[in-house]
């Protein structure tokens, strides 16, 4: 082979390897940069803790602002936040705030959540999901983790540990987030 065929069959194939990364870079996006800020948010299941539990998801709150918490019993942080996401359920919820926390706890482990919510006084809606699903499709690190979803489903804030939720900032976004209709 002559110089000049191997340099465009190398020019070729190097080529080849950036148009291919850059096509697999714009389909594999959401799994190589995580759910962020920005990004849809993923639907997920969850039970009740009725008698008789249903399963809910992100689309039984289509056109809601809502904050998406996920926790567990046995985690600190979440007990100490909690009462923060208490305060902003209560001062916003009559203008369309819905919280949902889902506790990641095992399974066989309703009583012990009810018993945690029932301790803090928590009036916001209470999901669980003891298959960690929804911890796969957020991609969590841990918990407590929180998503701010605006009305149209796009993921506003996200924070990984426990924060004061009722702070003057958060307050401030919630208020924004509430008065922007769904497009």
């Amino acid at each position: 082979m002559t110089g000049t065929i191997k340099r465009a069959l190398l020019f070729a194939g190097f080529a080849g390897l950036v148009v291919g990364a850059v096509i697999g870079v714009r389909f594999l996006r959401q799994d190589l940069v995580g759910v962020g800020v920005g990004s849809k948010a993923p639907d997920f299941t969850a039970s009740t803790l009725d008698p008789t539990p249903s399963v809910k998801g992100l689309d039984d709150y289509a056109g809601q602002v809502v904050l998406l918490n996920l926790w567990a019993t046995w985690c600190a942080p979440c007990r100490v936040e909690m009462p923060s996401i208490q305060n902003l359920h209560e001062a916003y919820a009559p203008r369309g705030l819905k919280v949902v926390a889902v506790s990641v706890d095992a399974g066989g482990t309703e009583q012990q959540i009810r018993s945690f919510t029932d301790s803090l006084g928590l009036t916001f809606e209470i999901l669980h999901d003891s298959t960690g699903g929804i911890q796969q499709k957020y991609r969590t690190t841990g918990v407590p983790e929180t998503v701010l979803i605006d009305r149209d489903g796009v993921i506003r804030k996200r924070v990984r540990g426990a924060v004061q939720w009722d702070s003057p900032a958060n307050r401030a976004l919630v208020e924004q987030l509430l008065e922007q209709p769904a497009r």
